[in-house]
């Protein structure tokens, strides 16, 4: 696939984990577009180090996985949900 490609499908998984972990969070989050890949990316990695831990699966299978996105999601939900609380406490006053 290289390494452009790379890149770009995770862009494309970290848009898409991000926006639906932003959808099920309920409130309203002040945060860019850019800012939603970022915590997507990073749910990714979340979704993927807690899917190997439980499951010991092995990344032989291919990198795009259904098993993987869900994950991802999962993962980007734990990510915003953290970033949603340690972000809103400092507007607190």
């Amino acid at each position: 696939m290289g390494v452009l490609g790379t890149i770009i499908g995770l862009i494309v998984v970290g848009l898409i984990a991000g926006a639906i972990a932003r959808l099920v969070i309920p409130g309203r989050q002040h945060m860019s577009i850019l800012m939603t890949i970022i915590l997507g990316i990073v749910g990714s990695f979340v979704g993927g180090l807690l899917g190997f831990l439980i499951f010991r699966h092995d990344l032989a299978d291919g990198f795009f996985q259904p098993s993987g996105l869900i994950g991802s999601i999962i993962g980007a939900i734990i990510v915003v949900f953290i970033y949603t609380r340690v972000a809103g406490r400092g507007n607190r006053r």
